[in-house]
């Protein structure tokens, strides 16, 4: 697959939102195939009742890019640390769920999100993203910097996909890192 970079439109604007793109591509899919409903959570998990059920890693090169998810399928003995974090598929629906079809529709899902992307419907991505992750605003969180933990409420995201926070009387622009909803 091409890069971003490689967009017909805004090339670095399509490279900066690969991962919500991927994430709403994600989200789709699994609910073509299986019906459940899932949120996004900035920058790169879906869950559900804020239990981890997929993640995203998106990596980019010059030509090339490389964009790697996983799904909980199976109802799995998680580790006692992560019970109360993790999910599944089957988990969420008390029943069996047929792997090729999660596979097939998300991947369908990536293709047409990826070619929104190429296109430059970053909007349509942006709006499907905000649908999709309601604690992207007013939810609490914290983070670390070079200064220390700080702390604020979410305030959305912008049109470069960075997660906006409410701190005080400023608003925090993050674009990387581990953020802690609390």
């Amino acid at each position: 697959m091409l890069a971003p970079a490689t967009a017909r439109v805004d090339p670095l604007r399509a490279t900066l939102l690969l991962t919500l793109a991927a994430g709403v591509a994600l989200a789709e899919g699994i609910h073509a195939a299986t019906r459940l409903s899932v949120s996004l959570k900035w920058p790169n998990d879906l869950l559900v009742a804020r239990r981890k059920l997929a993640g995203i890693l998106a990596e980019a090169g010059d030509r090339l890019v490389v964009v790697g998810y996983g799904i909980n399928v199976a109802v799995a003995a998680f580790p006692p640390e992560l019970c109360d974090r993790a999910t599944s598929l089957e988990s969420e629906l008390g029943r069996p769920v047929d792997r090729y079809h999660v596979l097939v529709e998300t991947l369908a899902a990536l293709s047409r999100r990826y070619e929104d992307l190429l296109d430059g419907r970053f909007d349509a991505i942006l709006d499907a993203w905000r649908r999709h992750a309601p604690a992207a605003s007013g939810a609490s969180v914290t983070w670390t910097t070079m200064e220390g933990t700080q702390s604020g409420v979410t305030a959305g995201i912008d049109d470069q996909g960075a997660l906006l926070v409410q701190v005080g009387d400023r608003v925090e622009r993050i674009v990387s890192g581990e953020v802690i909803w609390l």
